[in-house]
């Protein structure tokens, strides 16, 4: 019956006979759906969009970037400044100059069970932070950008930044905890925290959130419903309940959107481009469909670990056989352009002038050549040890876009001699445990998606490499190792002059595109396929989800 019904949908989708979008009998619940379920459900743990989108609507982050890439308050009342007086540079013990920067909590903030979030638990926050074995994505933020947090009352608290920061009023990955719940559980075991939160064992407790909705139920791989918070201090949301569904394969997703099954489809994790943009021309005058371009990059991740790919000669070789602008217009229709740097042109931080890899099929084959795989062997290539230049690349499957691709680049890169293999995991063992602990053998094709002007250092210095030794915290997959990458993402930290700061920034775009830890692809335009009956949805176009407003979305009339 299962698959008849789903046979049913995707011809009906395939023929594009499905009649109107359904109309909405009773506007107090929203539907959802999504590519990705989450792996886990800490806010520190392990980086994942689909959970970044669903926690938005149950938590706030102290500060956040608006869809006008302005940096805000959420949790505090107002941001930090050194000309109010709540920031101000102060002199290290080791003699170094630091900050220290005040923030006041919304003194309505309270956890879903009631009690008001303190700074009680801004201090417990920062224990889990800084300790080795937490696991988190941004240990450093803890561990050796804050030194100290003072303590004034039960609402505000001063950090002592290690050094004086440029962007000092901005502590976005500082994701606070209830204190009440999860330090005897911490406590306990601090080793294996991260899987025995109450994040991870009690998910459903009110006590964990205290955005607009909290987290009521959940169906591990399926769906997640989302209840209003009696507890929250803004704004009603118009929504009574929230269900966010997970449906991996993106052709079913769209099945189910067409069926009425969901409401809308969010760019942050929903339907790929390629998809929407012939989705469109079927379905468009039944939806209201907005691409955002924005600060996603689509590359190919590589594990550096590999022999082959720690040849910095072999990862160009593979970048100039792909003919990234062929893909673009025949994939895209020329609205994902064409990645040469991890920085996209439309943040400010972006400057132009270092190398680019253009589509150069002899160039690939000489650098191959100077690398020694010289000999081909049934269109192979292959070493004087006889070795064959053999890799494999992983993504989400069910990704209808992304296959496609990966089946692309398979073939371009048989064309210079490479032999791929495509090896392909759900989301959630990818994200959760693939990546995480960096065990696909040569490449990824995914996404990162980053805040303005944000500092690579997570994924690009030595520091943050993911091992058993840190309990897997971290986001440098790829093992890339530089000291002066390393120097620059620190530099550019504390460096605040202008026209200093910006010859880093250029600085670090042109390591990045000599060594090529990565392989850039394309800057991602997310669509968002909406229903015409909701309105206030604003894509950020950025790390910061479109659902840190959500209670501002409502039903038209």
């Amino acid at each position: 019956m299962r698959n008849g019904l789903a046979a049913l949908l995707l011809a009906g989708l395939l023929a594009g006979t499905f009649g109107p979008a359904p109309a909405r009998a009773a506007k107090d619940e929203l539907t959802i759906g999504l590519t990705q379920f989450p792996s886990n459900w800490h806010p520190s743990v392990e980086a994942m969009s689909a959970k970044a989108y669903i926690l938005a609507m149950a938590r706030r982050p102290f500060t956040a970037y608006d869809a006008d890439w302005r940096l805000t308050c959420m949790l505090c009342t107002e941001l930090p400044s050194i000309e109010k007086g709540t920031a101000e540079y102060e002199t290290r013990p080791d003699g170094k100059k630091g900050i220290k920067v005040t923030y006041t909590i919304n003194p309505k903030a309270t956890w879903g069970d009631g009690k008001p979030v303190t700074t009680d638990d801004v201090l417990f926050t920062w224990t889990v932070g800084k300790h080795p074995q937490s696991g988190y994505a941004n240990f450093d933020l803890f561990a050796r950008d804050i030194v100290a947090i003072d303590v004034k009352d039960e609402r505000t608290f001063t950090i002592h930044r290690d050094k004086a920061v440029c962007t000092y009023a901005e502590i976005n990955d500082f994701e606070i905890l209830p204190a009440h719940l999860e330090r005897p559980v911490f406590e306990a075991d601090p080793a294996n925290y991260r899987t025995r939160s109450k994040y991870e064992t009690d998910t459903t407790n009110p006590g964990l959130y205290f955005g607009p909705y909290r987290i009521a139920q959940v169906e591990p791989g399926s769906h997640v419903v989302l209840e209003q918070n009696p507890t929250w201090w803004g704004p009603k949301p118009p929504f009574k309940r929230v269900v966010v569904r997970a449906i991996e394969n993106t052709s079913a997703l769209e099945a189910n959107l067409l069926a009425g099954q969901i409401d809308m489809v969010p760019g942050e994790t929903g339907l790929p481009l390629d998809q929407v943009l012939a989705f469109e021309k079927r379905h468009g005058s039944r939806y209201n469909i907005i691409y955002k371009p924005g600060l996603f990059f689509e590359h190919v991740e590589l594990n550096l670990d590999n022999p082959a790919l720690a040849d910095v000669r072999v990862r160009k070789a593979l970048l100039l056989s792909i003919d990234r602008q062929a893909i673009s217009k025949q994939l895209y229709e020329g609205r994902q352009p064409v990645a040469d740097n991890e920085i996209s042109p439309l943040d400010r931080v972006h400057v132009p002038g270092y190398p680019t890899y253009a589509y150069d099929p002899k160039e690939a084959a000489k650098l191959l050549d100077e690398a020694g795989w010289t000999e081909r062997r049934a269109g192979v290539r292959h070493n004087a040890k006889g070795e064959r230049l053999s890799l494999e690349i992983m993504t989400t499957a069910g990704n209808r876009s992304r296959e496609v691709l990966e089946q692309v680049l398979q073939a371009q890169w048989r064309q210079a001699g490479v032999e791929v293999r495509i090896i392909n995991e759900p989301p959630r063992v990818l994200f959760g445990d693939t990546l995480e602990k960096r065990r696909f053998k040569s490449m990824a094709l995914f996404a990162w998606v980053s805040a303005p002007e944000n500092i690579p250092r997570t994924i690009l210095h030595s520091s943050m490499i993911p091992s058993e030794a840190n309990n897997w915290a971290g986001q440098n997959y790829t093992g890339y190792k530089n000291p002066e990458m390393d120097k620059v993402l620190e530099d550019l930290e504390h460096v605040c002059e202008p026209e200093a700061n910006r010859a880093l920034w250029a600085k670090l775009q042109t390591i990045y595109a000599q060594d090529l830890p990565n392989l850039p692809l394309f800057f991602r335009a997310d669509p968002y396929i909406l229903p015409q009956w909701l309105d206030g949805v604003v894509p950020t176009g950025h790390l910061d989800s479109s659902t840190l407003w959500i209670e501002t979305w409502k039903p038209k009339g």
